[in-house]
């Protein structure tokens, strides 16, 4: 009884370590997998419709691990923006440019190495950059969830104001230039072919 006692607390405060997860830390890294899978197959498939589903896949995966991470806020916002329009916009493009549902030769350019060169060292300077900027940041457990509405809101709009502020005017400014650039291609393409009816 007094055995049971002492080692009650202790049992309690017994944490799991690395080589007892737990199921969410085994479904993170199983989602983790699957979703790089789908990475792959996103950059080396040679049918560009089949590319644009498995980044539904892919991001669809990485919405599940914020989902893990108890960041629910941020996944639902992965999902509606990046799966629901970013996705639908690239679908959209590839039907209204009548791009080749089957195999494309084209989808090759040939430059394999150097893309998986490239990839490499962005994604080894993207961990060393979190890595060493996160080595020594803490979590509060007793504050707000780090991926609450709460939390991502009062550092949006305290900390990062003005860089979603300048990136709000950059997409504005590509906007009206691509809003531009295409009057511009239409007016020139009507003058190509007034003036070739003109010849004619």
């Amino acid at each position: 009884m007094t055995f049971a006692a002492a080692s009650g607390p202790l049992a309690a405060g017994t944490s799991q370590g690395f080589l007892s997860p737990t199921g969410v830390e085994i479904a993170f890294l199983l989602v983790g997998l699957a979703t790089f899978g789908a990475a792959l197959v996103t950059v080396t498939t040679k049918q560009l419709v089949h590319a644009a589903l498995w980044l539904v896949v892919t991001l669809g995966g990485l919405a599940v691990e914020y989902l893990l991470l108890t960041a629910e806020f941020i996944a639902w916002v992965q999902v509606l923006i990046y799966v629901g329009s970013v996705v639908v916009l690239l679908l959209f493009g590839l039907m209204l440019t009548k791009a080749p549902i089957g195999r494309s030769p084209d989808a090759d350019s040939g430059n394999r190495w150097a893309a998986l060169t490239v990839a490499v060292a962005a994604a080894a300077a993207l961990v060393w950059v979190v890595v060493d900027a996160f080595r020594t940041t803490w979590i509060d457990l007793d504050g707000p969830a780090a991926g609450s509405t709460e939390a991502t809101g009062a550092s949006l709009f305290q900390n990062w104001v003005l860089p979603f502020e300048a990136l709000s005017v950059l997409l504005l400014a590509a906007l009206v230039g691509a809003i531009v650039l295409s009057r511009k291609a239409k007016a020139e393409q009507a003058a190509t072919d007034t003036a070739e009816g003109g010849v004619r």
